[in-house]
């Protein structure tokens, strides 16, 4: 089958589109004609290695997976003798392995059937970076009607699902991005957009509910002075910083001092599952939350579309086409 391929670590060049054996599959899983995959900055990590940290999970010297990717929607070609949720013929979303290619196996507890509202390339954009933005909003953040939240890093892949979801939760909400993406937040829904580049939003003027830090790097005590008395500031990923802990300091620094502050200060890893992508489906057919997608490349440009991510310049999600 058709693959993209990395065998080094490094930028986009590494990518390239080769031929590999069909994945074979576990008792547990199922095997996914792969219709389109999502593009998000784990990928990103593990193609480029960085932070050096992260190595410790997608290889030390080399890539572990040689085929890169996570987010995927398509059909099930074949299942494992214990599968018992699907069957072949079933369209289905979620995480697999190496999705960057034309069949990817995948677990059953990490996919959902597909919402027929949805195309195959929406449906894509949806598992990473929803999840984790279900988990930052509702379960760590525990946004409700009339909470005043504070997103930071609002134009990406978490961060439109983030703003979304916490207007479908009743919030006031406050998308920080870049000047150029500030008709795109309000499009999202949000009640307010600000600029980074000429407003400080955790300059501490006003205070928040919520701060939801999607890819941002303000300090931790930035962080505290932009919440209420009680509020809670969820880091959501580990950008920035240095090569080798990215941003994983601020995650360590705040989990350190939310026992002895009032607010809380936590953080998440959020992982696909089956019961998190069935806690979206019925925002996703209702149309309070939809996939913002930027541009499509096919496979074979799976280099274009990291570069393109990498850029800082894309509103919402890119997604690989593989099968029409």
């Amino acid at each position: 089958m058709r693959a993209v391929e990395q065998e080094r670590f490094g930028g986009p060049d590494v990518l390239h589109l080769g031929e590999v054996p069909v994945p074979d599959i576990a008792a547990e899983e199922v095997l996914v004609q792969v219709h389109a995959a999502g593009v998000d900055r784990g990928v990103w990590h593990t193609m480029t290695g960085l932070p050096y940290l992260g190595r410790l999970a997608f290889g030390l010297r080399r890539p572990r997976n040689r085929v890169p990717g996570m987010d995927l929607a398509g059909v099930v070609v074949a299942v494992g003798a214990e599968v018992t949720r699907f069957a072949v013929g079933d369209a289905v979303f979620g995480a697999g392995r190496s999705t960057f290619a034309e069949y990817a196996a995948a677990g059953e507890r990490s996919l959902a059937h597909k919402p027929e509202n949805l195309s195959f390339t929406q449906a894509a954009a949806v598992p990473v970076s929803a999840v984790t933005a279900l988990k930052a909003v509702c379960d760590a953040g525990r946004v409700t009607e009339g909470s005043r939240v504070l997103v930071l890093g609002a134009s990406g892949g978490v961060g439109s699902y983030a703003v979304q979801l916490a207007k479908a939760a009743g919030a006031h909400v406050t998308a920080v991005c870049s000047g150029a993406k500030t008709d795109y937040v309000l499009s999202l829904g949000a009640d307010r957009a600000v600029d980074y580049a000429t407003t400080n939003a955790t300059g501490g003027r006003e205070v928040y509910d919520v701060v939801l830090d999607i890819g941002g790097n303000p300090p931790v005590a930035a962080l505290r002075r932009s919440l209420t008395a009680g509020g809670t500031a969820v880091i959501v990923g580990g950008e920035g910083g240095g090569r080798f802990a990215g941003g994983l300091h601020r995650q360590l620094l705040a989990l350190a001092v939310s026992p002895f502050v009032p607010q809380k200060l936590t953080t998440l890893l959020a992982l696909v599952r089956a019961d998190s992508l069935e806690r979206l489906l019925p925002l996703l057919d209702a149309g309070a939350i939809v996939p913002s997608i930027d541009r499509t490349f096919p496979l074979e440009e799976a280099a274009r579309a990291l570069d393109l991510l990498a850029s800082g310049k894309v509103r919402g999600k890119v997604v690989l086409t593989v099968h029409p």
